[in-house]
């Protein structure tokens, strides 16, 4: 079924650019990015050159899977290729493919950030824990170093 078909106005709000942008907390810049890049294609109404811009429901659906890739850190480009397979097939079934692909490739880029970070924090504990021992051993306390440390 085509965009629209079916749908009363009623049903199928429009919204203005500064509402979209007020309910996702987005700035109307990143919208208009968004439609740059190709993610979004809100219609245009009006007399003035090129239009008001009018956003459906299914640019609302767009902006919300937008915006949750970016919050799970995929890149605009693998927003908008996952976007433009969900007319290929009914099913969806290489739209769920890709998404499969790319979020497994990002799960194992956050297990080996995870990994680093921890290797790091118990880097850090170590160094935190011989500097305490160094300083007990000459007579300064954590105490002490406090004190010094706020007068």
């Amino acid at each position: 079924m085509g965009e629209g078909a079916g749908i009363s106005r009623m049903s199928d709000p429009r919204l203005a650019i500064g509402e979209l942008a007020g309910e996702f907390g987005l700035t109307h810049r990143t919208i208009r990015h968004y439609e740059d890049e190709g993610l979004l294609a809100p219609e245009r109404v009006g007399s003035t050159p090129g239009g008001a811009r009018v956003y459906r429901h299914r640019d609302r659906a767009r902006l919300a899977l937008i915006c949750r890739g970016k919050r799970l850190g995929f890149s605009l480009a693998e927003i908008k290729d996952f976007l433009n397979l969900y007319d290929t097939d009914d099913a969806q079934i290489e739209q769920m493919r890709y998404m499969r692909s790319i979020a497994r490739r990002r799960i194992s880029a956050l297990e080996q950030q995870l990994a680093d970070v921890q290797q790091t924090l118990a880097e850090l504990c170590t160094i935190d824990t011989q500097i305490s021992e160094h300083l007990r051993r000459n007579g300064i306390t954590e105490t002490q170093d406090m004190e010094e440390k706020h007068s």
